[in-house]
Formats: C-alpha cells, sequence, structure tokens
C-alpha cells in the first residue's frame, strides 16, 4: 500500500503542475492587454519642485545660475592627472610645512607618516568669468571636494610617540581669483590674488591614537565653525591672499629716464624760402629702453595750401649718448635711412640738435609699477609743478572703413602727434599701447585729440587713409582724479567705441 500511494502521488503532483502551467500559460495570453500605450513621462520643465528634488539630488551650479560656464573638460582633465597632481602637491606641501613646524615647535619633533591626496579628486561644478575694463582676468569657481586623503602626523617627545589622522575630508568653497596686472611676459600675469566670496563648508573625521575625536558630544561642531571663522578672517572677500609670479618692473618696461631734445637750427636747406632757420625749441620725453630706441627728425617746408614737402631726415639712436651729458650733433638731412641708396649723397643741408638723456636714479622707480588701481608718481627729474600725462591706447570696437579697415590711432596734443601700431583688417582691434608727454604745468584746459584712422594695405591713389572716428577729451578730470579708465562713443562712427585711459603723474 505504501508503494501504491508514493507512485499515486507523485502522479498527481506531476499532472498537477502540468496542468496548472498550461493553463496558466493560456490565462496569461487570452487577458492580455493588445492595446498598448507609452508611458506618460513629463519634461523637467513640467515637473514641479518636489519631483525635481527627487531626481536631482544634487543640481549643478551652472543650471541654477546661467552665468557659471560647465567645465567638464577641466574635470576630466583632473580625473587623468590626479595622481601626479596628488604626489607634486603633497611633496611641496611638506617641504614648505617641515621648516615652518621645525621653526615654531622646536621643542617637538614633528612628522608626517603619511601624506597623499587620495584617489578622489577635487571636481569644479562651474566657473564664472569676469570682464573688466582693467588689465586683470577675475574668475570665481565652484570647488567640491569630498576626498579620501591619508593625513598622518606623528609627534614626538620624551620617548613617548603621539599620531594624529586627518580622514574623510569635505571641501566646498567659491573662491574668487583675480590675475593681475596683464604682462607681456609668460605666464602673462604678475601677481595672483585670492578671496573666499562666502565661508567654506569643511568636514573631516581626527582621529588621536586610532580614536575617533569627533565623537565627543560639542567638539564636532566646534571645531566646524572655528575652522569657518579662522579662514573666513584672513581670505573673506575684501581681504586677500596675494601670491606673487614675476616681478612687474621686469616683466613690463617702464620709463628709466627722459630725453630733453633742443632743436637749435638748420643749416644750408636747398631751394627753401629761409635756408638757415632757427627755432630753439625744447621737447622732453620719456625713455623706456635707451639700448634700443632712436629718435628720429624730419625736417618739412610748410605750404599754406597743399601737402608738406618733406626736405629730408635722420636719426640718433639713444645708445650712443653719454648719460647726464649735452651732446649737440650736426646731422646731414638724408631723403631714407638706407645707407646704400645712391639718392643719399646729395646735399640737403643739415640740422643741429642738442641731446641730453638723464635716467632714472634707483630710487626713484616706482615700487609698485604695474598696479592697476594706483597711479604711480613721476620720477624725479620731473618739472617742478608740472608732471607726466600718460595715455594708454587699450583697444577699440566696431569700428569699419568704407574702403577698408586696418585701424590704427593717432593723438594730438599741443602739437604733438603720436600713433600706434596698425592692425590690419580688424574691426576690434587691440593695441595697449602708453604714450608719455613731459609737460611743465597740468594741462589743466586743455583736451586731447583722438582719431581712428585707417590706411590702406595696398598702393591706394583715392582712399590712401580715411577716418573711423574721433573724440576730444578734456583732461580737467584727469588732473582732478589722477586716473581715468572709460570707454568713449566715436564721433562720425556709426557704432564705434574706444577705450582710453589716462594718467596724471605727479612728483
Amino acid at each position: 500500500m505504501g508503494t501504491v500511494s508514493a507512485i499515486l502521488w507523485l502522479t498527481g503532483f506531476g499532472v498537477g503542475v502540468s496542468t496548472g502551467l498550461v493553463v496558466g500559460y493560456y490565462l496569461f495570453i487570452f487577458f492580455q492587454t493588445t492595446h498598448l500605450k507609452d508611458p506618460d513621462i513629463p519634461s523637467l520643465v513640467e515637473q514641479d519642485t518636489k519631483s525635481l528634488q527627487r531626481l536631482l539630488r544634487e543640481t549643478p551650479i551652472w543650471v541654477k545660475y546661467p552665468d557659471f560656464d560647465r567645465v567638464d573638460w577641466l574635470n576630466k582633465f583632473l580625473i587623468y592627472m590626479w595622481p601626479y597632481l596628488d604626489k607634486a602637491i603633497c611633496k611641496t606641501a611638506k617641504k614648505i610645512a617641515d621648516p615652518i613646524i621645525a621653526e615654531q615647535i622646536p621643542k617637538y619633533k614633528v612628522e608626517f607618516e603619511a601624506l597623499t591626496l587620495g584617489s578622489l579628486p577635487l571636481t569644479f561644478q562651474g566657473i564664472k568669468v569676469y570682464v573688466t575694463d582693467e588689465k586683470e582676468l577675475i574668475m570665481e569657481p565652484a570647488l567640491k571636494w569630498a576626498g579620501n586623503p591619508k593625513v598622518t602626523v606623528a609627534v614626538k617627545a620624551y620617548g613617548l610617540k603621539v599620531t594624529v589622522q586627518v580622514v574623510d575630508l569635505q571641501v566646498f568653497a567659491s573662491p574668487r581669483i583675480t590675475f593681475k596686472p596683464l604682462v607681456p611676459s609668460f605666464p602673462c600675469f604678475a601677481k595672483i590674488y585670492v578671496s573666499l566670496m562666502e565661508k567654506p563648508y569643511v568636514d573631516f573625521g581626527l582621529k588621536l591614537l586610532g580614536a575617533d575625536l569627533m565623537s565627543i558630544p560639542g567638539l564636532y561642531r566646534f571645531v566646524q565653525e572655528e575652522i569657518k571663522d579662522q579662514v573666513a578672517n584672513m581670505y573673506l572677500w575684501p581681504k586677500t591672499l596675494e601670491v606673487p609670479i614675476l616681478d612687474p618692473t621686469k616683466s613690463m618696461k617702464q620709463p628709466v629716464g627722459i630725453l630733453h631734445v633742443k632743436v637749435l637750427k638748420a643749416v644750408k636747406l636747398k631751394k627753401k624760402d629761409n635756408l638757415n632757420p632757427e627755432w630753439n625749441q625744447e621737447f622732453k620725453m620719456v625713455v623706456k629702453d635707451p639700448q634700443s630706441h632712436a629718435i628720429e627728425f624730419t625736417v618739412y617746408d610748410w605750404e599754406q595750401v597743399g601737402k608738406h614737402d618733406k626736405m629730408g631726415m635722420n636719426v640718433v639712436s639713444l645708445k650712443d649718448l653719454t648719460p647726464d651729458e649735452s651732446k649737440e650733433l650736426t646731422l646731414d638731412l638724408l631723403k631714407n635711412m638706407n645707407p646704400n641708396d645712391p639718392i643719399n649723397e646729395k646735399s640737403r643741408g643739415q640740422l643741429v640738435v642738442e641731446l641730453t638723456y638723464k635716467p632714472f636714479k634707483g630710487e626713484d622707480m616706482s615700487k609698485d609699477f604695474g598696479e592697476s588701481d594706483e597711479v604711480e608718481k613721476a620720477p624725479k627729474g620731473t618739472p617742478s609743478g608740472g608732471g607726466v600725462l600718460v595715455v594708454i591706447v587699450h583697444e577699440a570696437q566696431d569700428v569699419e572703413g568704407k574702403h577698408h579697415t586696418n585701424p590704427f590711432v593717432r593723438i594730438l596734443f599741443r602739437g604733438m602727434k603720436k600713433k600706434t601700431k596698425r592692425v590690419k583688417k580688424n574691426r576690434d582691434p587691440r593695441w595697449e599701447e602708453e604714450f608719455f608727454f613731459v609737460l611743465e604745468e597740468p594741462p589743466t584746459n586743455d583736451r586731447l585729440h583722438v582719431e581712428v584712422l585707417s590706411s590702406s594695405s595696398k598702393i591706394c591713389i583715392l582712399h590712401p587713409t580715411e577716418s573711423l572716428g574721433y573724440i576730444d577729451i578734456s583732461l580737467a578730470d584727469v588732473i582732478h582724479n589722477k586716473r581715468i579708465n572709460e570707454k568713449y562713443d566715436l564721433i562720425d562712427s556709426k557704432n564705434g567705441r574706444i577705450q582710453i585711459e589716462l594718467q596724471w603723474r605727479t612728483s
């Protein structure tokens, strides 16, 4: 009976399971929905606040603030370079910290048993760049670092050893990084200024002899707040950390002396009304590089109507002058400065000038040269009661000529003429050129004429030069304020603008 019952039970179980599977399959097929619809998934714009918070646990800063840019490429770069940056940063930090610790704590031996930034790199959540009219670049990155560093410091004294370990470090900060002044020498900025726009978030674990100190009631919050307050007291804006990179006095050529020029007379001029004119006029010019600079003299025959006739020219190199000694020169007037041109053999007359180069002394040089927010003093040798008018031509925007657009700037002041280099085929040229005028008295009632011109890059008879706009700047404001840096709308230009910086330096 027992055997028969077992056989019947197994048979019934097999038949029941098979029947159930077959019946269940046909019921599934019979009752399966034949009209399927795609799920309704609303877009992010249609989501409510709570749904968005569930979907986006951490909203990127470039989403919340459109003026922040994504820098995914920089984060990828950091991921690849992090192992190398880890070793370099730790090595530098240890090299800087060891002598400081030895000097501040001479009684105890303090050393790093382990120092590594871990495998998780710093990330940039976004970055904002400010554009200003000064010689500076301002960036505000949003930094986050939830790292796994291993920092173990051992303190040894009286035969005892105590180890302190920092673990699970998290830092969230929004610094403002300013590169200024911008200079024409690599890396193109002289200093870095770092400041915090808000108190940073700092969280970490601290172990002493293996025990977690942060588990002590009240200590965790106290340490966090103390770190925030100390860092804020040192670096919260407007306080800054200044990191010098280059010496601005070396990266930017500053004035090193004044050239006194006295045009005395001309003699033996050919076929002109006055063959031996006398002028006895004096000029003062600022010198930046006496080894490479030269002064060019050109004599014209002035005509009331028509173009002035060029009578001759000559050039004197400043390196041929002895400092602080007056030198009278009699220059032969030439057609051009090509020594092999036979046309220069023709006699055109002579020009008599007196030159004196007076270099500045070491104590006269500006200490803070290159700072864009301060006006340096004029060096000694500047006329008493006068000063140096500095004109800095930065850039122009939306300048366009009818026949060509190769802009340059011409400056007219008290009969003196200066001009920048020409920028070919550019509606938004940038020059960054400085000009100096040494004056006997403040130009309170004077105006500075600045004109943007375009000259043809080819031989052009009909339109060799055309005006792209001009401005006349009253100098009374710069005498009062010492410095002006503004953008001006160009007259006789549709949309043209020019940025001019003016400084009045007195001794």
